[in-house]
């Protein structure tokens, strides 16, 4: 099948993840394009096809050498982000693009130009894929999947290629932090693997955010106002208090690269109670323990000020640095930027603000760097991805495979 013919089949399927359900997967529709890419992979003759019944598929792509080899693995995630509907996906392919303002929706008055966003001027002449900018376009993960399936199948019609095992794996709810937390990494059984989860072309990302989430609970004193004074304790404006002794220089929208943040997620308050998300953010281990730190200073603060338990702070670490992990198994990385090299992709090593799959697989025995996938604006009406990118993506997949067989190992 064709990548992008594949690609376009995927997105539309909705797999939107709700990161208020507690359930696993966290919305069952997940499961419809699980069940999609199970009977897919069967039918493309792949061995020990699997899924359980948390909607996380596993495949094999059986050695077709006798040497020793080390198994290695390809994930990719099947939700899509809570941040934008994923639903009734309308894609359409801009052929050539030209290098001017790509209007999504005429009557929405929605435009992608590259005055908001210049890094489409690095793909002039390309094909771009965009959205009529009433949905995102999901290729934040399926543009992922699409390239690993590709690749395999490309594998299946070059058996000159001399390869090991090979094990594919797509699992729910990793926009919502939960991907990794039930993926079998002992059923999957490789040695190392590698999300195809990134963004631009060349990006080779081994270094994430430490990341954590603090929220807020505060208890307010109503009374009625005509009679409120020296009483009345109003918990919204304490929120707004307390969410001010937060740096304002140390947010997402002021920093970069390996600078940190506070980042206000949530917020909700009435005279009696009010609550407040953060999530906190660092590369650097000793500063994300300062920033956890300073997060229940605050609410210290504040109860010294209006009294005991008057704002209740909990933090809970989310996920780690992979970087500790990875720099153990260095080949890792230098296998993919070869890879790279030889379908003409420069590699670029770019810490990740954020988190994958990866960073906590690594944490529980599995090395796994993440590659680029091509897409851009991720979680966003603007979301676009150039049809070059795609292949690239997926031939560096087969080049890995392939220079992972000619290792000795």
């Amino acid at each position: 099948m064709d990548l992008i013919k594949r690609f376009l089949g995927y997105t539309a399927v909705d797999t939107q993840s709700d990161e208020n359900s507690s359930t696993v997967p966290s919305t069952e529709k997940q499961k419809d394009l699980a069940r999609l890419l199970k009977a897919e992979l069967e039918g493309m003759g792949l061995e020990e096809v699997y899924m359980d019944d948390k909607g996380y598929v596993y495949a094999t792509l059986p050695a077709n050498t006798e040497k020793k080899v080390p198994v290695i693995g390809f994930i990719s995630h099947i939700d899509t982000s809570p941040s934008m509907s994923g639903k009734d996906v309308k894609p359409r392919i801009v052929k050539n693009y030209d290098g001017g303002d790509i209007v999504l929706n005429k009557e929405q008055n929605i435009v992608l130009s590259p005055s908001l966003f210049p890094e489409l001027l690095d793909h002039k002449g390309e094909d771009i894929i965009v959205t009529d900018g009433t949905t995102l376009l999901g290729a934040d993960d399926k543009a992922g999947i699409a390239e690993i399936i590709t690749a395999i199948e490309y594998l299946q019609k070059h058996p000159e290629i001399e390869h090991g095992k090979v094990r594919v794996g797509f699992n729910p709810d990793e926009e919502i932090g939960m991907g990794a937390v039930n993926f079998d990494v002992e059923r999957f059984g490789c040695e190392f693997a590698y999300t195809v989860d990134g963004g631009e072309v060349g990006e080779i990302q081994f270094e994430n955010f430490n990341a954590a989430k603090a929220v807020f609970k505060i208890q307010g004193l109503e009374v009625h106002p005509g009679y409120a004074k020296g009483k009345m304790i109003n918990a919204s404006l304490l929120a707004a208090e307390f969410i001010e002794m937060f740096p304002a220089n140390e947010t997402p929208a002021t920093t970069e690269g390996y600078e940190g943040f506070y980042h206000l997620i949530g917020l909700s308050g009435e005279v009696d109670h009010a609550a407040a998300t953060f999530i906190i953010r660092d590369h650097d281990r000793a500063k994300f323990e300062a920033r956890k730190a300073f997060a229940n200073s605050v609410a210290v603060k504040m109860n010294d000020k209006y009294g005991k338990d008057t704002v209740i702070c909990t933090v809970s670490d989310q996920y780690y640095n992979m970087k500790e992990q990875i720099d153990k198994v260095p080949y890792v990385v230098d296998i993919a930027s070869d890879a790279m090299k030889l379908v003409g992709v420069d590699p670029v090593k770019v810490p990740i603000r954020g988190g994958t799959d990866g960073a906590q697989l690594s944490y529980k025995g599995l090395p796994c760097p993440n590659l680029f996938a091509g897409g851009m604006n991720f979680h966003s009406r603007y979301e676009w991805i150039p049809v070059q990118s795609m292949e690239k993506a997926m031939m560096t997949v087969v080049r890995i495979i392939e220079l992972v067989g000619k290792r000795e190992w």
